[in-house]
């Protein structure tokens, strides 16, 4: 039963490991201002680029960008990393983003994936969802906010910063 325990746990963490190695998908999606991001092409000098799944109607989401928001000025000038929030917001509700942008000082760049393609191709379930990108590969993900996980993000950024 020991055996059959390891061997599952070794399974189980050489999958994690595969899925975060992963290439990062070739798209683009609109900004707020209505231009197109190569998503793929996000490069930021070999340090990661993070892009945080969200939308206006999760809680969870609102209070880890919140979170983020509050440290992601001292992150860019220690590790150079470059933040976007991506709204999941469908056409029903993607007019809400700007306005709860604004409202809450949010100070990344936002992208537009009212049609969800992006959030497919990466198989996200559910926001909030955090990927970490260096290079074009996937080298981190994050799934669910509980207070306090933004510095566990901000921990792999620092690894990857240095990496």
């Amino acid at each position: 039963m020991k055996k059959l325990i390891t061997l599952f746990s070794l399974v189980l963490t050489f999958g994690i490991v595969t899925a975060q190695e992963a290439d990062f998908p070739d798209f683009s999606i609109p900004d707020l201002k209505g231009n197109k991001v190569d998503v793929k092409a996000l490069s930021n000098e070999g340090k990661p680029v993070v892009l945080a799944f969200w939308a206006t109607w999760c809680g969870p989401c609102i209070l880890e960008l919140n979170a983020i928001n509050e440290h992601i000025e001292e992150w860019v000038d220690e590790t150079g990393v470059k933040f976007y929030a991506v709204s999941i917001d469908d056409s029903k509700t993607v007019n809400r983003v700007q306005s709860m942008v604004n409202g809450k000082g949010w100070n990344f760049d936002i992208l537009l994936d009212t049609n969800n393609e992006l959030k497919r191709l990466l198989n996200i379930a559910t926001p909030p969802y955090v990927v970490m990108v260096k290079d074009g590969k996937i080298v981190y993900k994050h799934v669910g906010y509980q207070p306090g996980s933004e510095f566990e993000l901000y921990e792999k950024i620092k690894e990857f910063s240095n990496w």
